[in-house]
């Protein structure tokens, strides 16, 4: 006589993975946390009820971050994502007090056996809307809103000048510095400064759609970043430099499940889809949408290194020698600017 099956109540339920997002700012900022949320979401939809995906917003920096997401690990969360430089000493301490839990840590260096680090080379991405910024540019000025002054930052800035002025050499890129990830009234006004000191476009690296406003509201034009911000604000916006965060998530989250997760130190860039332009204004001629395009096949296809020399630094002295290139090791400690640069890297 057959065994009698075991009736759908009777079968246990598989327990789903518990993931944690700390966020830095509100998904309402239109930029880096928005992008962060639009990746949870989306790979909420690819793994259905395998994956429980919570998120906490506006998580500030020390004290607080540490409790939040020691929380998470008491609450038994088996991977935890911590989505900004600020947190990793954070992370690293939480880490070694919960070896069974996994950490991921968004844009820092360092690591430890249940604790990986990625981030993207969006400074590819920089690159190629730099261009777009030095043919579009009549004053041949450009303002650039900047959060801190750290490697992270430095880097762009220095890649979105090196498009700039491989199609304008005579153009400058003007920095104004805010001391802030996350701060609306800040950057606009740091933009403001920047169009009142003649620039006619305005790039940044900060996290909300105000720059892109104010730049719009003077009639002159803007680079976003972190997520198409012509979405938001319209076709003064030429290009932004943009996540695809899904691309990590999916498979960090995906080793979780396999049991296959192990820690690592993540930078992948155009190549790996990591980071990305978005749809170009109709405002950039397509000539230039067609040398964007060139320029980005030449990195995509390893022919075209962005931190290759000659490069000058700040005061027209060589930075980075002919047929030479930096090391992974050096752009991620970049502290000085290159030629065309205007502002203090410190």
């Amino acid at each position: 006589m057959a065994a009698a099956l075991a009736s759908p109540s009777a079968v246990q339920k598989i327990k789903p993975l518990k993931v944690a997002f700390v966020y830095i700012g509100p998904p309402g900022d239109l930029g880096w946390t928005y992008e962060h949320e639009q990746a949870r979401k989306a790979v909420a939809n690819r793994f259905g009820g395998r994956v429980r995906l919570d998120y906490i917003e506006n998580v500030p920096v020390g004290p607080v971050a540490e409790s939040v997401v020691r929380q998470f690990a008491i609450d038994g969360y088996d991977l935890i994502f911590a989505t900004s430089f600020g947190y990793m000493d954070t992370m690293l301490a939480v880490a070694k007090d919960f070896p069974e839990v996994k950490f991921e840590h968004c844009s820092g260096h360092k690591t430890a056996p249940n604790m990986s680090s990625y981030f993207g080379k969006i400074e590819e991405a920089r690159y190629l809307s730099g261009i777009i910024a030095g043919k579009m540019t009549k004053a041949a000025k450009i303002g650039y809103v900047a959060a801190f002054r750290m490697p992270e930052v430095i880097r762009g800035i220095n890649a979105f000048a090196l498009g700039v002025r491989s199609v304008n050499p005579r153009a400058a890129v003007l920095v104004e510095w805010t001391d802030s990830w996350y701060d609306p009234a800040k950057e606009r006004a740091a933009a403001t400064a920047l169009l009142d000191a003649g620039v006619d476009i305005i790039a940044q690296h900060s996290d909300t759609t105000e720059p892109q406003l104010a730049a719009r509201e003077r009639g002159k034009l803007s680079i976003g970043y972190d997520s198409d911000m012509g979405a938001f604000v319209g076709e003064s916006v030429l290009v932004s430099a943009v996540w695809n965060w899904e691309v990590y998530y999916a498979d960090a989250i995906q080793k979780a499940l396999d049991g296959t997760w192990s820690s690592r130190s993540y930078w992948g860039g155009l190549r790996e889809g990591i980071v990305a332009l978005s749809s170009i204004s109709p405002r950039v001629p397509k000539d230039v949408v067609a040398q964007v395009e060139r320029a980005r096949k030449s990195i995509v296809g390893g022919k075209l290194d962005i931190f290759s020399g000659p490069i000058n630094g700040q005061d027209g002295k060589i930075k980075v020698e002919a047929k030479t290139a930096l090391t992974d090791d050096q752009e991620l400690t970049m502290d000085w600017f290159v030629q065309g640069v205007i502002g203090e890297p410190d």
